[in-house]
């Protein structure tokens, strides 16, 4: 009876303490801004059983993801006889659920995943202290970090050692039939039996202790394993089922539109009215404080199980610049959890000094992210890492100014030219007047012109603003405009009715200047009727697509690798065997791959043309930014050991392959430079899939 109340007041503590500390984090939680994350139900289930409770994602480290897999199933099994401890704690039984005719097979198989539990946590130990894996000896893996990880591995060890020796000293009672043990007969189990030759030799009193006190040892342990959670990372064991349910649905790249500015824009447009009233008025741009923040990446922090994935992935970090996509994540915990102490101690007028901005996170950190999605894409429990990094960014530009110079010449070129170079925005379509096609000169259609005479083109081929100004990139909407008019395709371009989209603007976090693009594009399409859109733009490609929309531009849009390979599905496009006998290494691009899920369309192009492809070691899902996307194309990049562009060019050339192919205008710059940059243009061709097909078919 003594031993029953003691159990059942432990439990009542432990409970009450556990309940305590997810209150706090709950408000903490709440402290951020609403957003909605309801929708599509049934898809975020889906999610969460793969990713979350099916450990998707966390095989594409196999040795660790195996080795987590073993940890978490095995915790979980392990905990399957806390209900027999439950009962027999409560009631003052032993073994209550011994009866089952299959309770053998069941104890004997929580046997076997207890001790891969500690075969797993031991291999983790000597990783992290022996080894010392790179990804967990960063700048922010500090002293506690690192110790806390330590605490819990050595903690599993423990509680899974006292487990078996539970069973072990139990099974030699059984044997002598010593009491109530004979009462409950397990029969030799496969793990703890190794553990008898131990205690063989003990009296019965010794043996009797030794099973209290690691049953005792193996609850309390767990009790206080659960009140220990909630200040350690691996609160992840219980946020990583809603952090994922509730993560975003749209495309990696995507990011949302802030309505706030979208009705500032609307009114400078007319294309509202200015009521005068307050409402959609924001006292902030962008996010300087966790408060700032929208509740789903509050929860991200809380939920970073401090893995370092995402560092390791992430191209900035690579190459030696400051930002740490996890130190992000856990300097916006460690904010949280400070303003959210002290709001609940001294209410919600609190003052509090700091601010994430700056104190925590530098402007040098933000600006040397390429936005690549590589670390969302490389998260376990999908944390949104440049949600946080987008949002500290706008209010940079929008509040301070402070953003480098270039990127906000930039800026300014495109909210006064259309482009982010100095060019008229009436030279926009003179590229077109450079097509030519076997010495014969190739006119290119104008929306306008065609609309005016009661036409309208199937498709508008999105030139872009690289398309259009950059001397390199205009030779890809050349050859594509070719390849349109050898397949007989009705289109049209804008010419000097088209402006950027301002993609470059969205990412470096100026969102007046990305709407009011948005907005005067969606006038003119929307003006014209267009329905289908090409590009050869990844970056043009995923903003029309995904965030336009928003915004009332609604269009069928493909990347010009996705409309070839429709085109070569469908018939329309026969192709040679020109490459037969060359070898091609393919860059994924970021916006494109990662971005839009869009890998299989540029192989299946080059693999019908003849052509050996080698693969990089990083590609596809896990390729590696060329270094150009959220505006580094337009900037100095920050201080590091080895620029991106020439990491990545030399991981192609590594290949060997004749040529390295893209399938975006910013990609081919850097990959350009990359090559130039070792003195190796005579060596390689670097091409996007446009030109490699138009040199196929001749034109």
């Amino acid at each position: 009876m003594i031993s029953s109340i003691v159990f059942i007041l432990v439990f009542a503590a432990t409970i009450f303490m556990f309940a305590k500390s997810i209150k706090k984090i709950r408000f903490h939680i709440n402290l951020g801004k609403d957003i909605d994350r309801t929708d599509n139900s049934s898809e975020r289930w889906k999610k969460m059983f793969f990713v979350a409770i099916g450990q998707s994602k966390m095989t594409k480290k196999p040795v660790a993801g195996i080795l987590h897999i073993m940890v978490y199933v095995g915790f979980i099994l392990v905990n399957i006889e806390m209900l027999e401890i439950f009962i027999d704690g409560i009631f003052g039984t032993h073994r209550a659920l011994s009866f089952l005719p299959f309770y053998h097979y069941l104890a004997s198989m929580v046997e076997v995943f207890a001790l891969m539990v500690i075969v797993a946590c031991i291999t983790f130990l000597i990783r992290r202290n022996i080894i010392k894996v790179k990804r967990f000896k960063s700048a922010e893996m500090t002293s506690w970090p690192t110790l806390d990880a330590n605490i819990i591995l050595i903690s599993e060890i423990l509680l899974m050692f006292a487990f078996l020796s539970m069973n072990a000293s139990d099974q030699i009672l059984q044997g002598r039939e010593y009491g109530h043990y004979a009462e409950a007969i397990t029969g030799a189990l496969p793990i703890s039996s190794f553990l008898i030759p131990l205690y063989s030799g003990m009296a019965d009193t010794s043996l009797i202790l030794i099973e209290r006190f690691t049953w005792w040892f193996h609850i309390v342990g767990i009790f206080a394993f659960l009140n220990y959670i909630p200040f350690s990372k691996h609160f992840h064991v219980f946020l990583a089922f809603p952090n994922v349910f509730y993560s975003k649905l749209k495309p990696r790249t995507y990011i949302s539109n802030m309505a706030a500015v979208t009705n500032e824009v609307k009114i400078a447009m007319g294309l509202i009215q200015d009521d005068g009233g307050a409402e959609g008025e924001i006292a902030t741009f962008g996010a300087k404080d966790v408060r700032d923040l929208n509740w789903k990446s509050l929860m991200d922090a809380y939920t970073c199980t401090e893995c370092g994935r995402c560092t390791d992935v992430c191209p900035a970090n690579l190459t030696g610049k400051k930002l740490s996509p996890r130190k992000v994540i856990m300097d916006t915990r460690d904010r949280l959890e400070k303003v959210g102490d002290k709001i609940l101690k001294e209410g919600d007028q609190a003052q509090i000094e700091g601010s994430l901005l700056h104190d925590y996170i530098t402007d040098e950190e933000l600006w040397a992210c390429t936005t690549c999605n590589a670390c969302t894409e490389a998260c376990p429990v999908e944390i949104d890492q440049p949600a946080i990094i987008t949002e500290l960014r706008r209010f940079l530009y929008m509040e301070e100014s402070a953003v480098p110079a270039p990127l906000a010449a930039a800026n300014t070129n495109i909210e006064n030219n259309g482009a982010p170079w100095q060019f008229p925005a009436d030279d926009r379509g003179n590229w077109a007047m450079e097509v030519e096609s076997k010495g014969e000169k190739i006119e290119v259609p104008m929306y306008g012109d065609l609309f005016a005479q009661g036409k309208k083109p199937e498709y508008l081929f999105w030139v872009g603003s690289a398309g259009s100004f950059d001397r390199r990139a205009k030779n890809i909407s050349i050859e594509f405009t070719k390849i349109l008019n050898h397949l007989g395709i009705d289109y049209a371009i804008l010419g000097a009715e088209e402006s950027d989209t301002g993609d470059i603007a969205k990412r470096s976090g100026n969102e007046f200047t990305y709407q009011m693009q948005a907005m005067m594009n969606i006038e003119v399409m929307n003006s014209y009727e267009v329905k289908k859109i090409i590009t050869c733009d990844p970056h043009d490609f995923n903003i029309i697509k995904n965030e336009y929309p928003e915004l009332g531009g609604n269009y069928e849009i493909e990347h010009h690798s996705q409309f070839l390979a429709r085109m070569l599905k469908d018939g329309k496009l026969s192709l040679g065997n020109k490459l037969a006998g060359k070898s091609i290494t393919y860059h994924d691009p970021c916006y494109l791959g990662r971005g839009n899920g869009e890998y299989d369309a540029p192989r299946e192009l080059l693999s019908k043309m003849g052509a050996k492809i080698i693969e990089m070691p990083r590609n596809k899902d896990n390729a590696l930014c060329c270094g150009a996307g959220g505006g580094q194309m337009f900037k100095e990049a920050e201080k590091g050991d080895k620029e991106i562009f020439v990491e990545r060019a030399d991981e192609a050339m590594d290949t060997k392959a004749d040529i390295i192919c893209t399938a975006c205008p910013f990609c081919m710059t850097m990959l350009t430079d990359g090559v130039k940059y070792k003195n190796k243009e005579e060596e390689f061709q670097n091409l996007d899939l446009a030109e490699i097909i138009s040199l196929d078919l001749e034109l």
